[in-house]
Parts: C-alpha cells; sequence; structure tokens
C-alpha cells in the first residue's frame, strides 16, 4: 500500500488550522483508515469538534477548482478518493488576517480548519471525492456570515499547480472580491441573560468600554430560560458564547412556598436547559454560581469542596452548578457578597449612614450582624475576570472569583461605609445572626458563616482580583457622587 503514516498532527502558521497524517492500511483488496476518531485525535491535541453534519463534495475531473470561502464552523477535511492541492487563508480579524497555507491531501492526510479561515481546493486527479464534517447545522443565517475573497488575487500569491485559466470554476468563484476588500468575518455572537441584573449590567459596561462586538442582550421579560419553548426564538448556531447572569436572589423569600418554587425554575431548570443548548450546538456557557453551595464551616472554600447548602437559595444554586457542569465548554464563576448597581448592601448602608446624621426619624443605631465572614465581589471585577477566561482560553471548569484582601464582617463593612459617607461609623452596632433574624416573623434563610473564597485557581490563569476596600472607598465615592449631582 502507497500510504504509510502514523497518526499525527502538524500545527501551521495560521491559528487553528491543523493538519493530521492518517494510518491507511492497505492489501489486496484496497485500503481502511479511521477517517475521525475523537478520543485519539483529541489526545494529539486537535480540537473537541462535536460534527452535526457530514458533507462529500465529488468532482468528476482534473482541475475542478472551488472557493475561498470562509464559513461560520469550524470542518474536518479529508479525501475519500484522489487528490488535492488545498489552500487556506486566514479572513478572521487579528494580525494573521490574510495569511495563507497550502498543502496537498489524499487519503493519508486530513485537515482541520476553525470557523472563518477561508478554504479551497482544486482536484488533482478525476472522480475525487472531498467529505467534511461540520460542527453547526446549515442555515440561511448562517450563509449571510460567509467571507469571500477572490482565488486568483495575487496579494494571497497562491501557486495553483492547474492555472485557473486552465480549471474548472464557478462564476461565483470568478466573481469573489480582492482581499484588501474583504471585510474580516466576525465572530460568533455572545448572548447575556439577566442583562438588566447587577452583574448583566456590568458586563454589557465591559463590552461596550472595551468596544467589543456581536453582543445581544437579554432579560426575563425577552427570553425566559426556563421555559422551554422560549428557545425557539434564537439561531443558536450564530452563537459561541452565552453568558448567564440571570438568577433568582431573594434568599429569604426563597424558603417562602412561593420563592421556592421561583427559585428552583430560575436557578436550577433554567441552568439546565441553558447547558443542553450549549452541548448542543457547541456553545461556551458561562454560569455564575455563590458561596451559599457551602454550609461555611471552613475557614475558606476552595472550588473542589463538596457542596453542603443550609438553606434553598444555595441548594438550587448547587443544582444549577450541577447541571451546567454537564456542558463541555463551561465556566462556573462562584461569587460572594456582591456590589454592582441597582440595590445592595453598600447603597442601604450609605442611604442609613445618612438617615442618622440627619436625624431621621430619630434613627441613631443600626444593627449589622458581625458573624457573618467574606469579601465582597464587585460586579465590574467579576466581568472583567469572565472576560479574562474567554480570552486567555483558560482550562473549562470552576473558579473563584471575589475581590481580594482581608476578610471582614458584615459589620465591619457598614461601619467603613458609615464611616466614608458621613463619618459615623459608631452609630453601627455588631450583633450576631441568632440575635438580628431571632424576632423575625418571616422566614429567613440560614446564611453560611464562612463565606471567603479561594482565589488560588484563578489567579494561577494569570487575573489577580482587585483589592476588593480599595473598590468599596472608590464604589461608595462614586454612589455618593452621582447622588449629589457631581
Amino acid at each position: 500500500m502507497e500510504f504509510e503514516s502514523e497518526l499525527a498532527v502538524h500545527r501551521t502558521d495560521i491559528p487553528g488550522l491543523v493538519v493530521l497524517d492518517l494510518p491507511v492500511h492497505g492489501d489486496n483488496r484496497g485500503w481502511f483508515k479511521e477517517n475521525w476518531q475523537r478520543a485519539k485525535m483529541v489526545a494529539l491535541g486537535l480540537p473537541d469538534i462535536r460534527p452535526v453534519q457530514n458533507n462529500i463534495s465529488y468532482n468528476t475531473s482534473r482541475g475542478v477548482t472551488r472557493g475561498i470561502h470562509a464559513e461560520p464552523w469550524d470542518k474536518y477535511i479529508s479525501i475519500a478518493i484522489g487528490e488535492i492541492f488545498g489552500a487556506w487563508v486566514d479572513l478572521r480579524p487579528g494580525a494573521t488576517f490574510g495569511r495563507v497555507f497550502t498543502c496537498t491531501l489524499d487519503p493519508s492526510k486530513a485537515i482541520f480548519v476553525p470557523r472563518g479561515v477561508g478554504n479551497a481546493f482544486q482536484t488533482l486527479a478525476d472522480g475525487t471525492t472531498y467529505t467534511y464534517l461540520v460542527d453547526a447545522h446549515w442555515s440561511l443565517a448562517q450563509k449571510r456570515t460567509y467571507t469571500f475573497v477572490n482565488l486568483a488575487d495575487p496579494d494571497l500569491a497562491i501557486d495553483w499547480p492547474i492555472p485557473l485559466t486552465a480549471a474548472e470554476l464557478s462564476d461565483a468563484d470568478r466573481a469573489h472580491p480582492p482581499l484588501r476588500e474583504v471585510v474580516p468575518m466576525a465572530p460568533k455572537r455572545t448572548l447575556v441573560t439577566g442583562c438588566n441584573g447587577q452583574l448583566g449590567r456590568a458586563v454589557r459596561t465591559y463590552a461596550q468600554e472595551h468596544d467589543l462586538q456581536g453582543f445581544d442582550y437579554c432579560d426575563i421579560d425577552t427570553f425566559d430560560f426556563a421555559d422551554p419553548d422560549a428557545y425557539s426564538a434564537y439561531d443558536w448556531s450564530l452563537y459561541g458564547t452565552v453568558i448567564n447572569c440571570g438568577a433568582y436572589t431573594a434568599v429569604d423569600r426563597a424558603e417562602t412556598r412561593e420563592g421556592r418554587a421561583v427559585a428552583w425554575r430560575a436557578n436550577a431548570a433554567g441552568p439546565a436547559l441553558l447547558a443542553r443548548t450549549c452541548v448542543e450546538h457547541s456553545i461556551t456557557l458561562v454560569h455564575v454560581s455563590s458561596d451559599y453551595v457551602f454550609d461555611g464551616v471552613l475557614d475558606s472554600h476552595t472550588e473542589l469542596e463538596p457542596f453542603a447548602p443550609l438553606g434553598v437559595y444555595g441548594q438550587t444554586k448547587a443544582a444549577g452548578d450541577i447541571a451546567v457542569a454537564t456542558c463541555p465548554a463551561h465556566y462556573i464563576v462562584r461569587s460572594s457578597w456582591v456590589i454592582g448597581e441597582g440595590r445592595n448592601f453598600v447603597k442601604t448602608m450609605m442611604a442609613l449612614s445618612r438617615r442618622v446624621a440627619d436625624n431621621d426619624d430619630a434613627l441613631t443605631q443600626v444593627s449589622v450582624v458581625d458573624d457573618q465572614l467574606g469579601r465582597l465581589t464587585f460586579t465590574r471585577d467579576m466581568a472583567r475576570g469572565i472576560f479574562h477566561l474567554l480570552d486567555s482560553g483558560s482550562d473549562f471548569g470552576t473558579y473563584n472569583l471575589t475581590g481580594e484582601g482581608e476578610v471582614r464582617s458584615w459589620a465591619d463593612i457598614a461601619q467603613a461605609v458609615f464611616d466614608r459617607t458621613c463619618g459615623n461609623g459608631e452609630a453601627v452596632v455588631p450583633v450576631s445572626t441568632a440575635r438580628y433574624y431571632g424576632a423575625s416573623e418571616v422566614p429567613v434563610s440560614p446564611r453560611p458563616i464562612h463565606s471567603a473564597l479561594d482565589l488560588t485557581k484563578i489567579e494561577a490563569t494569570g487575573f489577580m482580583p482587585a483589592d476588593w476596600e480599595r473598590d468599596l472607598t472608590a464604589y461608595v465615592d462614586a454612589v455618593a457622587s452621582a447622588e449629589d449631582g457631581s
């Protein structure tokens, strides 16, 4: 048999474009090869594509030439019969835009072509049969995102074995624009759920400040991700990432009959549906977790600590984490004591500080619990961490993400806010959780005593969380400035 090789992967100078040597075993009857073997190929470093469609291009004669087309999916190309000269052009935005790679393919070779890399080939034998796996279904919406470049563009300088004047081309391929007129293919879109919550607003602000394109934003009024019927409104093949900022966060209300049902729907059923959809369409799913999945016995919690939620809210968040982890491409970002735009603890303390200073309703003291310990997480820092994980290609999995710094109690934080707002931190009276909630006539969720999360894992990716106490000072000043209109 003329084809002899061992399975091997060869990277090219176009990022993500990978050539494979395929072992072909032959005898007097013909030959056999494993054309696609996921476990072996992924182990050698090939991306873990999940094909949903297999296409075959049969070409009657030598010299048939097709391309150059960049399509909005990854594809794995191999040859069943014959031989081709292939040319690939990077048509994605970035430093390698316009870079060209060429090689010949026969049944002993295959190539993985990432989304946005233009693909073209010229047959070198009659009856060449070219086959490719893709990880997204064809749709009209997908077709509109194709990017083309002319086969004969001198800037590409592709040395076609058979001159294009003697080759068989379609009129459409002859009419494609030169590279200088090509608009790079946009990345897959990103969907942000819960866009009007504290974190959703921070994610939107980060994307806008960094001029990130291709974002769609929705809240429960436009996309109820806990409703299976709502998913048909989206063409999921257009999306590469979902950032789920939506959640039910009324911790105490979750202990009521009505709240319990809503919490389970939003925090467990919804993420499970998102995870299933992301698996089906090879989408990266980012999901936000909480320190409430732990019982708070340990002083600091790592990502490997087993779940032990104390209340309904924590139980629903743990269930959501388990569901999201079924998606191969996922980041679970675990936070604690979240502060951002909208109603939150810091703004409440600022308002109370002013009331004490103004002697409003004869208010002179404010009781705040001092036996729950943790760190604040500012949503701006969370958004920065989420995009770091996505952009750096960090390993998928769970990451703790809070502010860095000393562990404090809620009472400590309240005193700092009072002092910064009106200089009256002495008005904050530390009390135990048991005393604070002792006279409550409504259901109260148990709280973990220790909420501090270990940040070693995310720091190992190169992300340095901000000092939360420094951010607290800046946050109080910014809120006060906005409220004063200055």
